[in-house]
């Protein structure tokens, strides 16, 4: 099983380690691709602060993100699931899992972003500050530098196991699974079962919680039809909708009681 998360936008602080490695990271095909950003991320920041600001959309409250991203170079590196924080990353609180459950977490989980493209939870990385939705001034928009090679990584990334794709919008359209990956692909919306509706905080939280409860609980579903028999199991209750035709994802709404 390969599951993609998005990032948050809050992180934690860098750690006081050893600076970031780029060629420890997971996903070496990237590499190329994360250098090109990395470069010109630092270059902008550190050149004129203003402007990056501007491009990167934050506020003047964020201004000091500016300079965070000026020295990712040897700012000290931490594990990318300790760095990502937020409703998704409390609820799959990754620092309490047990052992074996840890294990498949670095194995299973590859986290999107907008500066590195996809890395395990286990990868030291600085804190950063950089959206898929960033549009630099010589790459372009960030989506768009990804496609190419996650289109040439990801789909080995997957073997030929379930994909489960928790990903936002933003960060689904720097890789599309196609073809027979898609068929094996899954993707979840959290709904508040009386209204139907889709509310950001319980569906990040809910799906956290669903992440953490396959991690724990040792399941290992090989295609979307077993991952609904598998998150049911655990208590969920999850309407699936199997694709119309070939080369089409998986939907699953997963219906939740309690906006919490």
């Amino acid at each position: 099983m390969l599951v993609l998360l998005p990032p948050s936008e809050g992180k934690a602080p860098s750690g006081r380690g050893a600076p970031l490695k780029p060629e420890s990271l997971s996903l070496p095909g990237l590499a190329e691709a994360r250098a090109a950003v990395l470069d010109e991320l630092v270059e902008l920041c550190a050149a004129d602060k203003e402007k990056a600001r501007e491009v990167l959309g934050l506020s003047e409250g964020l201004r000091g993100e500016v300079g965070k991203n000026a020295g990712l170079r040897t700012a000290g590196a931490r594990p990318a699931g300790e760095v990502y924080t937020g409703v998704l990353y409390d609820a799959l609180d990754l620092g309490s899992l047990d052992q074996a459950a840890k294990r498949r977490a670095g194995r299973e989980l590859l986290v999107f972003s907008g500066l590195w493209g996809a890395v395990g939870v286990g990868d030291r990385i600085p804190s950063y500050r950089c959206s898929m939705g960033v549009k630099l001034p010589g790459l372009g928009a960030l989506a768009g530098h990804w496609r190419a090679p996650m289109a040439e990584v990801l789909p080995e990334a997957a073997g030929d196991g379930l994909v489960l794709d928790l990903r936002s919008a933003a960060y689904a359209a720097a890789w599309k699974p196609k073809g027979e990956v898609a068929e094996r692909t899954a993707t979840v919306r959290v709904l508040h079962a009386p209204t139907r509706k889709v509310v950001s905080h319980f569906n990040k939280a809910t799906k956290g919680r669903i992440v953490r409860s396959l991690l724990t609980e040792g399941a290992a579903p090989g295609s979307p039809a077993e991952l609904v028999e598998a998150l049911r199991d655990l208590g969920y209750v999850v309407e699936a909708q199997a694709p119309a035709r070939a080369g089409r994802a998986w939907a699953l709404d997963v219906l939740v009681d309690e906006v919490h």
